[in-house]
Formats: structure tokens, C-alpha cells, sequence
């Protein structure tokens, strides 16, 4: 039985074998440290970078509902991506 279900995550189209898998679980961890940084002063918070995280966020988060299968991880860590980086750039524009 746990073996059954083990081999069919295994074996699914965004499976631990694939890119699909793996891709949202490290981008996890910009997400995690961008909310690490929500203590930083706002002077030392970089616009061009989150600028640049949140235009990520959104464009792979775009980009994930299209692909086949679609990745529902890799959408939620991309909009959280770029939604934990607008309130970065709300907090330095404050």
C-alpha cells in the first residue's frame, strides 16, 4: 500500500525526478529569506533586486500555468515570491 503510493509520487509527471519537483522547492528559499529580510532597515533594501524578484514571481508564476502538467507549487512559491518582494518595495517607499 505505501509502497504503491510512494512509487506513483515517484513516478508522477512533477515527481521528484523531474525539474517540475525540484525547481519550486529551491525557490522556497528566496521566498524564505526575503521574509527573513522583513526585519532589515528599509535603507538597506535593494530596489533593482526586488524589483527584479517581484518581475520574476510574476512572470514564472505566468509561465507555470501554461506549462504541461501544470505546477501548482511553482505558481505558489512565484507569487509568493513576488508578493513578499511588493511589500519590501512598499516598506522602502514608506
Amino acid at each position: 500500500m505505501v509502497s504503491s503510493k510512494l512509487q506513483a509520487f515517484w513516478n508522477h509527471p512533477i515527481g521528484p525526478k523531474t525539474i517540475h519537483f525540484w525547481a519550486p522547492a529551491f525557490k522556497w528559499g528566496i521566498t524564505v529569506a526575503n521574509v527573513a529580510d522583513f526585519t532589515k532597515p528599509t535603507e538597506k533594501i535593494s530596489y533593482p533586486h526586488q524589483i527584479t524578484v517581484m518581475g520574476s514571481g510574476f512572470i514564472w508564476a505566468r509561465y507555470s500555468t501554461q506549462i504541461i502538467p501544470k505546477n501548482w507549487n511553482l505558481v505558489c512559491v512565484n507569487l509568493t515570491m513576488a508578493g513578499t518582494a511588493l511589500y519590501q518595495i512598499s516598506r522602502k517607499y514608506q
